[in-house]
């Protein structure tokens, strides 16, 4: 076997001299999911690679990114809490779709040595609802949280179409600057900050890390919405979150964090330029659990 060739143990691939390396920044970062799920990813897609949990706080992202980007073999990696926001300006080049979004959650190495951002958190949580059955084109949709991954939701809803976008944000000054991003990129969407929760809406959701600790607080409570109202949330672990299970249990149909990852992969890998070889990448997250 060639020595630079990706030899298999146990389902996983053994390091060597020609592997690629990706992983995620954040802070914390160790209730990542992506480590052990990309490392199948790549194993069952044959791709020698790792993906590395790199933990680093405000002071450090941009010694942290300084260093990465002299990396050659960095393939890339993506941007969780509290980073999405502030690595939009750190970046060489950010995407149209990172900057409607206001953040950046996924950035790879170009062989030029530039490194470019992206933001598919919006597009994998929108994917989501509409694999779902949930339909969003002309929907009416309420949107709590409008930080790094829900400016990324907002942008994405308006591009796919909504009929009209209601937000909430406890944090004036960033409603303010989202709301202006979002009418500038997407004028013909009706955009609108609201206090409370709005009647005639067809989809909720949390887009708040309300909802990560047993004893957070609810974004919102769901009884206060219609009975039909679509009730989502990004927050991926725990499952089922306490404001899906209220949600639930009184009758409200709910829509989980976790279905935005199962469409985020398959954007990473593209992203990165990684062939898939035809496998069916959602499926296989799924498998993964």
């Amino acid at each position: 076997m060639n020595p630079t060739d990706p030899q298999l143990f146990d389902g996983l691939f053994q390091v060597n001299g020609a592997t690629r390396l990706y992983g995620t920044i954040g802070d914390p970062i160790r209730q990542l999911r992506m480590t052990g799920l990309m490392s199948q990813v790549f194993a069952a897609t044959g791709v020698n690679a790792v993906w590395l949990p790199f933990e680093g706080g405000p002071d450090l992202l941009p010694l942290m990114l300084d260093a990465l980007a002299k990396m050659r073999n960095l393939g890339g990696f993506t941007v969780t809490i509290p980073h999405k926001t502030a690595m939009l300006n750190l970046v060489g080049r950010a995407t149209p779709r990172a900057q409607a979004a206001g953040s950046v959650n996924v950035v790879r190495r170009d062989p030029d040595g530039m490194v470019v951002g992206d933001n598919v958190d919006g597009l994998g949580f929108v994917r989501g609802l509409e694999a779902q059955g949930h339909r969003v084109k002309g929907a009416s949709v309420w949107l709590v949280g409008l930080g790094g991954a829900g400016g990324a939701i907002a942008a994405a809803l308006c591009e796919a179409g909504v009929g009209r976008l209601l937000v909430t944000e406890l944090q004036e000054a960033r409603a303010g600057k989202a709301i202006d991003r979002l009418l500038s990129h997407y004028p013909d969407v009706p955009v609108a900050e609201v206090g409370t929760p709005p009647k005639g809406i067809h989809i909720a959701i949390n887009a708040t890390a309300l909802g990560l600790r047993p004893d957070d607080p609810q974004a919102f409570d769901p009884m206060t919405l219609d009975p039909d109202v679509v009730v989502a949330d990004v927050i991926m672990s725990p499952i089922e979150t306490p404001l899906l299970t209220r949600a639930r249990t009184h009758g409200r149909r709910i829509h989980y964090g976790r279905h935005m990852l199962d469409h985020q992969v398959p954007l990473y890998l593209d992203w990165f330029g990684i062939d898939t070889k035809g496998i069916d990448i959602i499926r296989l997250v799924r498998s993964i659990g």
